[in-house]
């Protein structure tokens, strides 16, 4: 009994002092206080951040997008399907490239991210509140830098990927019939939590 009581506690250092089960559990945190204030059947965090993205200016493409929120592509993609068939975006053909879809919001859009921006700020205010006034600005500079790297090494995949693939077409031969695998980016810290708890 003393060797799984010792085990246990080991177990419990260990957790407390890993970043990605803290920011695990932190998220879940945000996201209960998130639907607390802004109710169940309202957007989700992410549809949110999709739209406000959106808002930013009129006709941004999916990689605009994908680089303002932070949100995989292929996700990404999806929402925005699900958001234009719920009329809250709708997608052009652009003017200067006529092989570009540019994603906009809708009115409907504009009106529905009008209503939920004062809860979503609400909700920011609970979180933040959770720590004492002289430690909130240092704990968002923290989380704009964590993203911001991680933002910058996942950019820089494609690029290495690319000149990977160029010197491997050379050395035809001694790796011939190998495929080459590319790097799979860490998923985006909101990922994982019931999907979203389901972006639709």
């Amino acid at each position: 009994m003393k060797k799984h009581k010792r085990n246990h506690f080991e177990g419990s250092d260990l957790l407390e002092n890993s970043p990605s089960h803290l920011l695990h559990r932190v998220l879940q945190i945000a996201l209960d206080i998130y639907t607390e204030e802004t109710g169940d059947s309202a957007l989700t965090q992410r549809q949110y951040a999709l739209l406000l993205a959106a808002d930013t200016a009129e006709g941004l493409t999916q990689t605009d997008l994908v680089k303002a929120t932070g949100i995989d592509r292929s996700t990404l993609a999806d929402m925005v399907a699900r958001l234009i068939a719920k009329g809250l975006l709708a997608r052009e053909r652009s003017v200067t490239d006529a092989r570009a879809n540019l994603v906009r919001l809708s009115d409907e859009g504009r009106a529905a991210l009008n209503e939920i921006r004062p809860k979503v700020d609400a909700a920011d205010e609970r979180i933040l509140s959770l720590l004492s006034p002289p430690k909130r600005d240092s704990f968002l500079k923290l989380l704009r830098r964590i993203a911001a790297v991680r933002e910058e090494d996942v950019e820089e995949v494609p690029r290495k990927v690319k000149g990977e693939k160029k010197a491997d077409k050379k050395k035809k031969g001694k790796k011939a019939g190998k495929k080459h695998k590319e790097p799979v980016p860490f998923p985006a810290l909101n990922e994982g939590i019931a999907a979203e708890k389901r972006d639709a």
